[in-house]
């Protein structure tokens, strides 16, 4: 079992910035890919960015591309997510998720319903 808290959420104007952190606990954490999804009122949950297990390897939906940048601290369990040049576009409840696994491919990764633990979510509104 992995617990997944999130953090760091809030209210920011366009075009400013906000980082996110995922604490997780339980099993061994460095066994795990980690990714950010999101969900914005009346959508589907997305894909925002995964890293791997070793942090070598990440992923970013092309949205966020050059203005996210995920990152993880495996002596800490700690993930985290630097959200600059936001826009309303990503308001959204902001996921945490976990995957086991040190080989998987983007397919699985980019996919919500292949993860195994989640957060709680935390809030992220951006006013234009």
């Amino acid at each position: 079992q992995v617990q997944l808290v999130e953090s760091g959420g809030g209210l920011v104007q366009a075009g400013g910035s906000l980082r996110l952190s995922c604490a997780a606990s339980g099993r061994t954490f460095s066994n795990y890919a980690v990714g950010w999804f999101r969900q914005a009122p009346g959508k589907e949950r997305e894909f925002v960015a995964v890293i791997n297990w070793s942090a070598i390897t990440t992923y970013y939906t092309d949205s966020v591309k050059g203005r996210f940048t995920i990152s993880r601290d495996n002596a800490k369990s700690m993930v985290y997510l630097q959200m600059n040049s936001l826009n309303p576009e990503d308001t959204a409840v902001y996921y945490c998720s976990a995957k086991r696994g040190k080989l998987l491919s983007l397919a699985t990764l980019s996919s919500y319903a292949k993860y195994d633990y989640w957060g709680q979510g935390t809030q992220v509104t951006v006013a234009s």
